[in-house]
């Protein structure tokens, strides 16, 4: 089980959490006084959530190339996330783009490692999948500095179930006329 403690900090106007990893915190924005106009004071929950997905990910990536024996001098991945426009906002589309410079690579190989962590290993994209829309693609970055470009990756992940009371409805379950 792991568990995570998150503290209220009244005077830093910030929420601090703190993992099994002691001495490493992470600061996340609180609810500001009425009438006070101080800045955000670090992530908000819901861009640690997209964090944790693009962590969570680039970290089984890091793992496979190196078993792999794949040299990768940088990899940055941008997660982007489309909530819906009600309470509670829940993330209806969550977008992956891993951008990866390393010698030797190639993007179909690259694109088969991105897809085995977001399919098989990562525990926050599983999570996610069940509530949203996962896409991911991939670029890769040239010594010289030339890109492929984003390549699109197909995922093939089951469908996200439908809410209770909007489940199809197939001719079947039709009354007989």
């Amino acid at each position: 089980m792991r568990t995570v403690a998150v503290s209220w900090d009244k005077e830093g106007g910030r929420f601090t959490a703190l993992g099994r990893n002691r001495g490493h915190t992470i600061s996340i924005n609180a609810p500001a006084e009425p009438d006070s106009k101080r800045p955000p004071t670090g992530f908000s929950a819901t861009e640690l959530l997209l964090a944790g997905a693009g962590a969570c990910s680039a970290w089984d990536v890091v793992e496979i190339l190196r078993k792999r024996r794949h040299d990768i001098s940088a990899l940055d991945v941008t997660v982007e996330g489309d909530q819906n426009d009600d309470p509670p906002w829940a993330y209806r589309r969550v977008a992956l783009h891993f951008r990866v410079a390393g010698e030797g690579l190639k993007v179909p190989v690259l694109a088969r490692v991105v897809r085995l962590s977001i399919v098989r290993y990562c525990s926050v994209i599983s999570t996610l999948a069940g509530v949203a829309a996962i896409e991911a693609t991939v670029e890769l970055v040239g010594g010289d500095g030339s890109t492929t470009g984003r390549v699109p990756i197909e995922l093939a992940l089951p469908a996200a179930p439908l809410p209770p009371g909007l489940e199809p409805v197939s001719d079947e379950d039709e009354p007989p006329a």
